[in-house]
C-alpha cells in the first residue's frame, strides 16, 4: 500500500497538506473558509486542502421534509462539492484509518474494493475530523428488515416513493386487512427529524387523497412514538406541548413515553401494549458518532464523540481537529458544569468558522480562538403553513413560526444559486398544486430494460402475498364503479 502522492509538481513540495475528513456541514464549511483565507497559498502551491468525502455533495438535512413531501426539488436540497470547493482537491473516497503518529489516513476510493483492497495512504500536515454521524439504532427484532431511516436525500425520496405507493395498493386491494396495515404510517422518535418528515408526509398525504376515489383523509392513520415525555425539546417546554396539541388536532396519535419493542411480520409492537399492522416504519431515533471515530485511537467520551477542547482540537493531540456531530466540544455557556454543544447543524456551522480560523492560526504561528456560541433559538416546521419557534426568548407558532422556520434555513442554506432555485420553487409550490407522482421506478432504473433483455430484473416491492392473520392476501385490483 504506496503512499499517496500530494499531486503536486516533480520536486515541489506543498508547505502544508490539509486533510478534511467529511463533506457534510463542517467539512463543507471548514474548507470553505480555509479556501477563502489560503487562497494564495493555494494557488501557488504552497498549501493544499484534500477534502475526501463519501459522497461529492453536501446535504442540507433541514430540508429533507420538505423534499420527501415534494415541496423541493431533491436536487436542490444538496450543494455540489466540486462546485464551491474550487481550490480545494475533492476525493470521492472513505477514511478507514488514521495514524496520526505518522501522520497518514488510509482511504479507498471509487477505484479501489475497500480498506484492504488497493487502498491508498494519504498524508497530511493538519488533520480536520469531521466524519458527522449515524443513525442510533437498538436491537430491536425487524428494525433493520423493515426500518426506513430520515438522514439522507435518498432516504427522503424513497419515503416519499413509498408512502404514495401504500396509497396505490390500499386503493387496488380488496383485503381490509392489507388496506389499513398500507395506510398506517409509523415514526418512532420526537426530535426534528421525526416530527417534521411525519407533519410534512401526512400534510402531501392528506392532498394526495383527494385524487383516490375509495380514500379519505380520516382513513390514513398517523403514529408517532417517542420514548420521552416531550417531543421537540429544543424549541423548549410550551413549544413541544403546542406540537403534541397540533399533531393530535390532525389526527395524529402522538405515543409519548412508549418505545419500540418490536416490528417483526410488519406488525409494530409498543410497550404500552398496542400491536399495529404496518408497511411504514420510520425511525428517527437519534444519531451516533460516524464509525470511523472509534478506529482512529484518538481519545472518545462515553457517548463515543471525539473528545475536544474549547478551541476544536482533539484532546491531549496536536495538529488534529474535530467539530460538529462527532465531536464533544466543551459548552461555556450551559449551567452545568462539563456540558458539551449539542450535535446540530447550528453548532456544527459555527464552529467550521472557528475550526477553519484556527488551522490558518496553528499555520501561522497565532493564538487560537476558543469557541463560544449563545443559544439563538430553534425553529420547527410542523407541516405547509404550520410550525413552532423559540427564539431569542420569544415563542411564536403557527404561521409566523412557519414563515421563520423557511426564512431562517433559506438563508442558511449554502451559495446564492441554491438560495434562489428554492425560493423560486416555494413560489410556484404556492402558485401550482402539489405534485404526487411517486417515481419509485428510479430505485430500479433498469428494471424494464432486463426484462426486456431477457432477465429476471428487480422490480418494484409488490404487496406481500400474505399478512399477518389472513390467509392468501394477495391484492386484487378494485372493478371500476358502476
Amino acid at each position: 500500500m504506496a503512499p499517496e502522492s500530494r499531486g503536486t509538481a516533480p520536486g515541489s513540495r506543498p508547505g502544508a497538506r490539509i486533510l478534511v475528513v467529511g463533506g457534510g456541514y463542517v467539512g463543507m464549511y471548514t474548507a470553505l473558509r480555509l479556501q477563502r483565507k489560503l487562497k494564495s497559498g493555494l494557488r501557488s502551491g504552497e498549501v493544499e486542502i484534500l477534502v475526501v468525502t463519501p459522497d461529492p455533495y453536501m446535504t442540507y438535512q433541514p430540508f429533507l421534509p420538505e423534499a420527501a413531501a415534494g415541496s423541493i426539488s431533491p436536487r436542490h436540497v444538496v450543494v455540489p462539492l466540486r462546485r464551491v470547493l474550487g481550490l480545494c482537491r475533492v476525493v470521492v473516497g472513505e477514511v478507514h484509518r488514521i495514524d496520526h503518529a505518522n501522520r497518514t489516513a488510509t482511504v479507498s476510493t471509487l477505484t479501489t474494493g475497500g480498506p484492504g483492497d488497493g487502498a491508498v495512504e494519504m498524508r497530511y500536515d493538519e488533520l480536520v475530523l469531521a466524519p458527522g454521524s449515524v443513525a442510533r439504532t437498538l436491537p430491536i427484532p425487524g428494525l433493520a428488515e423493515s426500518g426506513i431511516g430520515f438522514r439522507t436525500v435518498e432516504e427522503a425520496i424513497k419515503l416519499r416513493n413509498h408512502v404514495i405507493e401504500q396509497m396505490d395498493i390500499a386503493s387496488a386491494t380488496r383485503d381490509p386487512a392489507l388496506r389499513d396495515a398500507a395506510l398506517t404510517f409509523v415514526f418512532v422518535g420526537g426530535g426534528y427529524a421525526g416530527v417534521e418528515a411525519l407533519a410534512e408526509l401526512e400534510d402531501m398525504a392528506r392532498y394526495a387523497a383527494r385524487y383516490y376515489h375509495n380514500i379519505r383523509p380520516d382513513d390514513l392513520r398517523w403514529i408517532l412514538v417517542e420514548a420521552t415525555g416531550r417531543i421537540l425539546p429544543e424549541v423548549g417546554e410550551a413549544m413541544g406541548a403546542y406540537a403534541v396539541r397540533e399533531l393530535r388536532g390532525r389526527n395524529v396519535d402522538v405515543r409519548l413515553e412508549t418505545r419500540l419493542d418490536s416490528c417483526e411480520d410488519r406488525v409494530a409492537v409498543l410497550s404500552d401494549g398496542s400491536r399495529f399492522p404496518t408497511r411504514t416504519l420510520v425511525w428517527t431515533a437519534g444519531v451516533k458518532p460516524a464509525p470511523l471515530v472509534a478506529a482512529t485511537g484518538f481519545p472518545v467520551t462515553e457517548r463515543g464523540r471525539l473528545r475536544c477542547t474549547a478551541d476544536l482540537r482533539i484532546a491531549g493531540t496536536r495538529h488534529a481537529w474535530a467539530a460538529g456531530d462527532a465531536a464533544a466540544v466543551p459548552d461555556p455557556t450551559a449551567p452545568e458544569p462539563g456540558a458539551v454543544t449539542a450535535p446540530n447543524a447550528q453548532h456544527a456551522v459555527r464552529q467550521a468558522k472557528v475550526l477553519a480560523g484556527n488551522v490558518v492560526a496553528s499555520l501561522e504561528g497565532r493564538p487560537l480562538t476558543d469557541y463560544r456560541h449563545a443559544y439563538a433559538g430553534s425553529v420547527a416546521s410542523l407541516g405547509l403553513h404550520k410550525g413552532v419557534a423559540h427564539v431569542f426568548g420569544r415563542r411564536l407558532k403557527g404561521y409566523p413560526a412557519w414563515l421563520m422556520h423557511r426564512a431562517y434555513h433559506l438563508s442558511r442554506v449554502p451559495t446564492f444559486n441554491r438560495k434562489a432555485r428554492v425560493l423560486a420553487e416555494w413560489i410556484l409550490s404556492g402558485l401550482f398544486t402539489r405534485e404526487i407522482v411517486s417515481l419509485g421506478s428510479l430505485e430500479h432504473p433498469r428494471a424494464e430494460f432486463e426484462l426486456a433483455a431477457g432477465g429476471s430484473g428487480p422490480h418494484r416491492t409488490p404487496p406481500p402475498r400474505r399478512h399477518p392473520g389472513t390467509g392468501d392476501e394477495s391484492p386484487e385490483p378494485e372493478e371500476p364503479p358502476g
